[in-house]
């Protein structure tokens, strides 16, 4: 019989379950009525009866496809699946059908479900649990794309040429049935053995055909590790997870969908993007001068994409540049329109490079539901209702509104963990490289001292401390003060002599990464 290892003393930098569940409790009754915790009793009633909703029935608009085995492919823990697979290899290049979960089905437009979404937003994750959009008897039941139940789905059929681009798009509503629930971590060791499961080895190959056209294109991506919050028998951690090749592939397989979305809605007049504007030249230019301080040089004749895939977070000059990068990133939003003249200037997301809109997550964000109803339309052939194209103008401002909430509510419960895991730090030095330096505020004393952003890599967190270094160099800061209700953790330079002498206490901003 085998046996699991008993330890006596919690893991360090570990936090208590139980304590962290008081600490997230607390921080809900602070933002009490910034983002709704429970569903009302009408909600509540109104999800059980969607729940017992025939899918069949009606079934001339609904086509049967429960004899393709379709996967799913998710983190190990996920019940609410939105996403299934089956791809195919065929003589010109590949048959992708992608199914996503039939929410609208479920959730009656104008209805109360509908309601209560506009006002989550988005399914909330928090350290210890998370606060969905939908009920869970819908979303991780019914409306979830499960394994071995029978279930309702948009199914978007991609056909790809050889080089993986997309040469035709169909979307119809269809009953599906997976095979297999597959999760990331497993399937990654299996593909590195060489015995990967038939559909991932074909989504691997499709993803890097994929991730080879965005980089022609100009698409970039932040290639940085998670933090990830990781429970372990009765106390949780803070680590750093980067993703497994297998995930950026699959991510690949979602943004492809979204490209094809946005391509029937543009050219059908009305739908709802999801936009980037391009980066500001004063902020590339800034980025490409930190390129050469930091002694890694952005070429004249490199795409930035191109450049930002060449960085390893691990080193702490490439890590500096990341962070640094977040400002090529700034201005994303949603641009509604229901007539091709109210189609945006510029309908490009710029990281991605080509247009592009949310499409393959319904059950865990609001926006993704209402472009799989106009896309049906535009697909089918017929003009969207005037109840649809009405609410689609209502959209882009719920998902502003409720994404600034569920931010500031997920970014207190992140420094949260972060305070409460370096308490057992409390006093020891650690080696941190500094990603960002601040000059002291002018004026009557009382601004900011000259500081830096300093990066640690365990615990992964990110702090200010009062001193000066150069951007990209390495550093020995203390952790001199954690005070966990506060959510603040205080570091200094470790050299008290290389502190910046500022007269004031000190302390950082925070550990907030």
């Amino acid at each position: 019989m085998a046996h699991r290892p008993v330890s006596l003393l919690a893991p360090r930098g570990s936090v208590a379950a139980d304590d962290l569940r008081e600490g997230i409790d607390a921080l809900l009754a602070d933002h009490d009525g910034d983002v709704p915790l429970e569903f009302t009793g009408d909600v509540l009633a109104a999800a059980e009866e969607a729940a017992g909703r025939d899918a069949a029935a009606g079934g001339a608009h609904r086509r049967d496809l429960t004899d393709v085995p379709f996967v799913t492919l998710d983190p190990a823990s996920s019940t609410d699946l939105d996403q299934a697979m089956h791809l195919e290899r065929t003589a010109e290049g590949y048959r992708v059908l992608y199914a996503i979960a039939d929410v609208p089905f479920f959730v009656d437009l104008d209805g109360v479900i509908d309601h209560e979404a506009r006002r989550r937003g988005e399914t909330l994750y928090l350290p210890d649990r998370r606060i969905p959009l939908h009920p869970e008897v819908l979303s991780e039941g019914v409306a979830s794309l499960l394994p071995e139940q029978t279930a309702p789905a948009f199914v978007w059929e991609l056909t790809l040429d050889e080089r993986g681009e997309v040469v035709g798009i169909g979307l119809e509503r269809a009953l599906v049935r997976s095979v297999a629930k597959l999760a990331y971590d497993q399937v990654q060791q299996e593909l590195d053995a060489g015995q990967g499961h038939p559909m991932m080895v074909l989504l691997q190959e499709i993803g890097d055909l994929r991730t080879a056209l965005e980089a022609e294109r100009g698409g970039a991506s932040l290639n940085v590790p998670e933090q990830e919050v990781v429970a372990e028998e009765d106390h949780v951690r803070l680590t750093w997870r980067s993703m497994n090749p297998i995930e950026d592939a699959n991510a690949q397989l979602s943004l492809m969908t979204g490209m094809a979305a946005a391509s029937l809605m543009l050219e059908h007049g009305a739908g709802i993007l999801r936009t980037m504007p391009p980066a500001e030249q004063r902020a590339v230019d800034r980025f490409r001068r930190q390129s050469q301080v930091l002694g890694v040089p952005w070429r004249e004749d490199v795409e930035y994409g191109e450049f930002l895939r060449s960085l390893d977070w691990r080193e702490p000059t490439h890590l500096a540049l990341l962070n640094h990068a977040t400002s090529l990133f700034r201005g994303a939003s949603y641009a509604a329109f229901t007539r091709p003249e109210e189609v945006p200037e510029d309908p490009v997301q710029a990281a991605i490079a080509a247009p592009y809109a949310h499409t393959t997550a319904p059950l865990r964000r609001l926006v993704d539901r209402f472009v799989l109803l106009v896309c049906l339309d535009h697909a089918q052939g017929r003009s969207p209702s005037q109840e649809l194209l009405a609410a689609l103008g209502e959209i882009p401002e719920a998902m502003q509104s409720t994404g600034a909430q569920a931010g500031n509510l997920e970014r207190a419960a992140r420094e949260l963990v972060e305070t409460a895991a370096l308490a057992a730090w409390q006093g020891e030095t650690f080696d941190a490289t500094v990603i960002e330096r601040r000059e002291a505020s002018e004026g009557n004393g009382s601004g900011a001292p000259l500081r830096v952003e300093v990066q640690l890599t365990d615990p992964p967190v990110t702090a200010w401390v009062p001193m000066d270094a150069e951007v990209g160099t390495v550093v020995r800061v203390r952790l001199e003060t954690v005070d966990v209700p506060a959510r603040r953790a205080a570091f200094v330079a470790a050299d008290e002599s290389s502190a910046a002498d500022d007269g004031a206490p000190g302390g950082a901003d925070g550990a907030g990464s």
